[in-house]
């Protein structure tokens, strides 16, 4: 799930994990899709996020699968072929 974070120009990302996840990470063209660790908060994971306006594609990689935002629907077809989900920024 994504959300506009507390701070102006942030985007708050959380995930909750059917398994009982040991390490949950984000990853995204926002950060070179190098995954970025997620804190564990009350049976979720969440992660705050400093992006400029614009289109964002990301990935959630709990304990190692990546998998998309079970709880956002936009998606889009990665030029790998691989579904990513959607954040847009405005």
């Amino acid at each position: 799930m994504l959300k506009k974070g507390k701070k102006k120009g942030t985007v708050r990302f959380t995930v909750a994990p059917a398994c009982d996840a040991c390490r949950v990470f984000l990853a995204g063209d926002f950060s070179g899709w190098e995954p970025v660790p997620m804190r564990r908060q009350k049976g979720t994971f969440g992660i705050t996020v400093p992006l400029r306006p614009g289109t964002y594609q990301y990935k959630f990689v709990v304990d190692e699968q990546w998998i998309t935002d079970p709880d956002h629907g936009e998606v889009a077809v990665s030029p790998l072929g691989t579904v990513n989900s959607v954040a847009v920024v405005t």
